[in-house]
């Protein structure tokens, strides 16, 4: 029976941002369905822009995190990287993307400037899941 390392590396990379995608949308659930009451103490959310918003990420993100484990399982060789300076390459794509998408469809307005200012605070947070989530997985499943 073959391994199937790149099938592994796919899931191990796709389990923590569906995870944490999951955790996201449950818990606005909670705030869309169960504090919604009808009187005048109803909590002051936001107009669904977690809805319009959430789409992208659901779609995009944890394919890109299983592909680009797989990625690092095809490269580590050759490149030497850690799992985490790997990982945390995804938001310098990750962003223009999602801000290319937002103002394409026009869900919402961000100034270019801002936005830029999250890559590194994502990069940061991205390296370290990377390293204990992502890097925990694929040990656990033999292909570290």
């Amino acid at each position: 029976m073959r391994s199937h390392p790149y099938l592994r590396a796919y899931m191990a990379g796709c389990m923590v941002p569906t995870i944490a995608l999951l955790l996201i949308m449950g818990i606005d659930a909670y705030h869309r369905f169960y504090l919604e009451v009808p009187c005048q103490f109803v909590f002051g959310l936001p107009a669904q822009p977690l809805e319009r918003m959430i789409l992208f990420p659901m779609a995009v993100v944890p394919n890109m995190w299983g592909a680009w484990n797989m990625l690092w399982v095809a490269t580590r060789g050759r490149t030497h990287l850690s799992i985490g300076a790997h990982g945390s390459a995804i938001p310098a794509i990750l962003v223009p993307a999602g801000i290319l998408l937002a103002r394409t469809t026009d869900v919402f307005r961000l100034q270019m400037g801002y936005a830029l200012l999250a890559i590194p605070v994502g990069m940061a947070m991205y390296y370290l899941a990377w390293k204990f989530l992502v890097g925990s997985l694929n040990s656990e499943i033999g292909i570290a």
